[in-house]
């Protein structure tokens, strides 16, 4: 059978495995990165590309199941858990579920720190060493309050935990963020402000970061949809794609939502479920906010870039359910009307859905596997995967090459769900 021989394979060509390819390029690896689209065509594509070292809390906290559950009765609540029977979703909630609880939370919040703020120290230095033109901002995030009682709430848990991570975070009256942003309506309660964070257009990362890769010599195999994988004893040895076959020494699986679907070809149960989200792409308004802001009441996420501007977020829990749902664009709509004084531009570019990579207990899946010596595994980045990309890239290749990784990698380790 003919196919072609690599160093490593990198199953996925969204932002985690352009990331995981560029470092082992730049670590001596040969490479090919096998993507079904485009480079950056999934989750990749149409988020607010915020990189966020503030959202280092899981979602996973005690209560927060009792919030899923009521969520089914309101379709347009910025979480959303569609009520009707899968069992997959329904295994992967209980799993979920276990993971309510203080221990755990404390255990993944320190987990995503680590990472999110490795990747957000790396991710300046890869955009100015390989002049990647993606309009990168380190300006901060701005969470922005019209009640009292959430900003209190935040202030009591979320500031506070950013607090004990080392990770700042600035409190601020109603008349400090009228002052920051003249974008927002009056009425403004406070807010918190995250001078840390930082933003970048993500359809422009993911293009340069395709680039690099080819230039550094990496292949990109686009429309190369993954139908087949060979096995033999306990290695990966064939990959059987739309567009040929091909081998590699080594198999990085960075699907993204899709890995647990192909997971399954080699008896391996990966505790994912996709979490849908949704945005809103527009020409620039006259009047943009300087800052990215998260207009906390409605959870809406609030972009803007040299010719764009985009509104996102909410999670939708509805399996692998395809297509715009249009109850949560207009949530999205009526949350920037609440907040903004001009919460649409002039002409609305792209309506977007995609799917998150939700793990059971919200920490990345990275690291080799335990069932096949030349699988590594790259996925479940959650809502994170531009602000973990670099950090995740730089810890595959470490891996790889057997060099001491910059941060732990146990908390993200494949074998503790036994993979």
């Amino acid at each position: 059978m003919e196919s072609t021989h690599d160093d490593v394979l990198v199953l996925g060509g969204g932002v985690i495995g352009l990331a995981c390819a560029l470092y082992l390029l730049k670590a001596g690896a040969g490479v090919r990165v096998l993507e079904q689209g485009t480079p950056g065509c999934g989750s990749s594509h149409g988020n607010c590309g915020t990189i966020t070292p503030s959202h280092a809390a899981p979602l996973a906290m005690p209560g927060m199941i009792g919030v899923a559950l009521r969520s089914m009765l309101s379709a347009d609540a910025p979480l959303y858990l569609n009520p009707r029977f899968d069992g997959a979703r329904l295994r992967w909630l209980l799993g979920f579920a276990r993971h309510c609880n203080w221990r755990d939370f404390a255990a993944a919040t320190t987990a995503r720190c680590s990472i999110l703020q490795r990747s957000r120290r790396l991710l300046g230095e890869l955009i100015r060493d390989e002049k990647l033109d993606c309009e990168f901002s380190e300006q901060g995030t701005l969470y922005v309050y019209r009640t009292a009682g959430l900003r209190a709430a935040d202030e009591h848990d979320h500031a506070k935990l950013l607090d004990r991570l080392g990770i700042e975070v600035q409190r601020l009256d109603g008349a400090q963020v009228e002052a920051m942003e003249p974008a927002l309506k009056p009425g403004v309660a406070g807010g918190l402000f995250h001078p840390g964070d930082a933003s970048l257009r993500p359809d422009r990362y993911v293009a340069e970061l395709a680039r690099r890769v080819v230039e550094l010599g990496g292949v990109i195999e686009q429309g190369a949809r993954i139908e087949h994988l060979d096995t033999d004893g306990r290695q990966v040895t064939r990959v059987h794609s739309s567009r040929g076959v091909f081998q590699g020494a080594q198999v990085v699986l960075a699907l993204g939502a899709w890995s647990p679907l192909l997971a399954k070809q080699l008896g391996l149960r990966l505790p994912m479920q996709p979490g849908k989200g949704y945005s809103l792409t527009y020409s620039r308004p006259r009047l943009v906010p300087r800052h990215a802001l998260a207009l906390r009441e409605a959870s809406v996420c609030v972009t803007s870039w040299n010719d764009g501007y985009r509104l996102g977020s909410t999670m939708e829990f509805s399996g692998y359910s395809e297509g715009l749902n249009r109850t949560r664009l207009d949530a999205l709509r009526r949350g920037a009307a609440a907040g903004l004084r001009e919460p649409e531009g002039p002409e609305l570019l792209e309506q977007w859905w995609g799917w998150r990579p939700m793990s059971v207990d919200e920490v990345p899946i990275i690291g080799p596997s335990t069932r096949w010596s030349n699988l590594q595994l790259a996925t479940a980045h959650g809502m994170l995967g531009v602000s973990m990309s670099a950090a995740t890239g730089e810890l595959v290749a470490s891996m790889l090459a057997g060099t001491d990784p910059a941060i732990d990698a146990a908390p993200y380790a494949p074998a503790r769900f036994g993979l």
